[in-house]
Parts: C-alpha cells; structure tokens; sequence
C-alpha cells in the first residue's frame, strides 16, 4: 500500500526519517515547516525523490497553510510538536502549542478525509506523576496531571494527547487514530539541528557535565521510532491504539559507561563519576534548567513495548547502537571536536 501522507514538522529528527521510509516505499510526502526559506536545506539533508515530497508553510498556532498541505492525503502523521532542553518560564508555552497544534491538524485532516491519524505523543504522556514503587508502564497508564511535580514538558504532552483523543471520539467520525508515545530518542544524525535527547550525549562528550546525576531514559533509536510510526501509517485496522515506543532504561552514567567502553580516547572527557543528589539540588538553585534534571532524581520510567512489536511486528536496535551512532555522528559531523 502506497499513498500520499502528511508529516508535519519536517525538519524535525524523527520526522525526517519517516518521511525518508515512506518514500523508499513508494509514498509521496507532503511535510509542513514553519518557513519555506528552510526547504531547500531540509531537501539536502533528506536525500531522496525530491519529486516525491512536497514542502507547506504552517505553524502549529496558526490556521494558516493547514488545508493546502493536507489536501490529497489519506495519511497523516502529525510528529511536530516543542520540546525545549529548559525549563519555560510558563507551562501554557508548551502546553498550549501542543494542544492546539495537535486539534489543528485534526480537524484539517477531517476536513481533507484523511483516513488515518498517527500523533506523537510521548513516554512523558505515561510514566509521570505515579508516585515511588512503580519501574515500567504500558499503554494502559498516563501521568497523572493531579500531581503538582509534574514538569511542563510531560504535563503538555499528556494533555495534547488527551485532547486528541477526545477530539476524535467526539468528532472523528470513521477517521483511524492512533498515537505511538516515544522515550528519549538517540541515534544517527540527518542534520546538525540537535533534539534534546541528542544534546545530552553532546554534552557528555564535551565533558560539560562534569558528574553523572542519578537519572535515565528510556533509549530509543530514531530509526525504530519512525518505523513504528510506519507500520502504525499501514497497520490493517488500527483504531484507537497506543504504542509505547521504548528501550531499555537507562542512567547517565550507563550511558557514560557505553560510550567510554566503546570509543576509547574519542570518549577521554566522558564523565563516569556518578553526582551526589545534594550537590545537583544545589546547582539547580543557580540554574533554572535543571530543576526538571532535579524531579527526575532517583526515578525509574521503563516502557513495556510488547504491545506494539505483538499487534505491529516491530522490533528494535539495542540501545548501544542508539547511543554509539549519536557519537559517531556528532564526531563525524564536527559537532563535538575531539
């Protein structure tokens, strides 16, 4: 089955390799950006049948270019959404661009007859607010908004998700949806823009994190988060489903320890002392971006993916190919000068 599909957010990591495997397998791709002066960059680094996709001018807070780029397409993934290394002086700036920006484009893909819709949502939509006890979640879980803790980022992305899925129980009608909820994303670069997940490993081998604080991730290779939302764009019969789209969980210093054991000198600046909880408190005092560093201390988030390599087939990398081919790019590229 080929077709036509939107992929908003085209300059994005994820993004841009989904929209490299629908066109290897024959799709032709409309992707939206915020400003076409990107597109000619955005074509260089994708590679591909540049007949095939298709460059729109739209923004998540605005009406705007919507309509044109969904018209002709049967498929939609809406991957666009913000997620900033920081913490934002306000939640609405995350949470409201995500919201809307999701109810936006479903209700432009009703309007256009788009027959499936695929969000991505986020780990950050299910494993939050639980309280100690609790190591893996499923797709039956989501954060619980009623905790006060629950940081900007994860409190936006539960409550797009949630607004999605009412939206499309209330007005829906016979379009498909489905979400697949990503951990942190790692793996080879396309460009030298960095995602958050990316700039942690930067980081470490520049050695600006001189200690390793006692937090994780779930690992995720990019190349797997898109072909999940692939087989998720194809799947016969998807309707209403969730796929928590996640590795193992892991901590900055297992992290650390992968890329020392593996690169050798390239990783002579990596840190592998673990950082007292109290003196991370205490830097966050002086540095507003760690307080969501701070809430993580100690917790656990693992993801339980077997609903999603059951009902879709999918499987995954180990999360030292993740780990190893985020260096390796970052080395290649020049981003990180050893």
């Amino acid at each position: 089955m080929a077709g036509t599909a939107l992929v908003t957010g085209g300059s994005g990591y994820i993004a841009g390799f989904l929209i490299r495997q629908l066109i290897d397998n024959g799709w032709t791709v409309h992707t939206t950006v915020r400003s076409l002066k990107r597109e000619a960059e955005v074509r260089g680094w994708l590679n591909v049948d540049n007949a095939r996709l298709h460059f729109f001018a739209a923004d998540l807070e605005n009406d705007a270019g919507w309509a044109v780029a969904m018209a002709g397409c049967s498929h939609v993934a809406h991957v666009a959404s913000p997620f900033p290394l920081g913490v934002p002086k306000h939640p609405d700036e995350l949470i409201v661009p995500a919201r809307e920006g999701a109810l936006r484009a479903l209700r432009f893909a009703k309007a256009a007859g788009v027959k499936r819709f695929v969000l991505t949502s986020s780990m950050a939509a299910i494993a939050y607010g639980h309280g100690e006890g609790r190591e893996l979640y499923s797709e039956a879980d989501w954060t619980n908004l009623d905790n006060p803790d629950v940081m900007p980022y994860p409190r936006s992305k539960t409550i797009a998700e949630r607004a999605a899925r009412d939206w499309v129980a209330a007005e829906g009608g016979d379009m498909e949806f489905a979400s697949v909820n990503p951990a942190a994303v790692f793996g080879p670069l396309l460009s030298d823009d960095l995602s958050t997940s990316i700039e942690l490993v930067k980081q470490l081998l520049e050695g600006k994190v001189p200690m390793c604080p006692d937090v994780g991730f779930g690992i995720i290779d990019v190349r797997d988060v898109a072909d999940m939302h692939y087989r998720a764009l194809t799947a016969e019969g998807i309707r209403d489903e969730r796929f928590v789209c996640s590795g193992p969980f892991l901590k900055f210093v297992d992290v650390a320890n992968i890329l020392t054991v593996n690169l050798g000198d390239q990783a002579r600046k990596v840190p592998t002392r673990r950082m007292p909880d109290w003196l991370l408190r205490t830097l966050a005092i002086f540095r507003s971006e760690l307080k969501q560093v701070v809430a993580e201390l100690g917790n656990v988030r693992g993801g339980d993916s077997n609903h999603a390599m059951q009902r879709l087939g999918w499987t995954m990398r180990p999360p030292e190919e993740a780990i190893l081919a985020t260096a390796h790019s970052l080395i290649e590229r020049g981003i990180v000068r050893i």
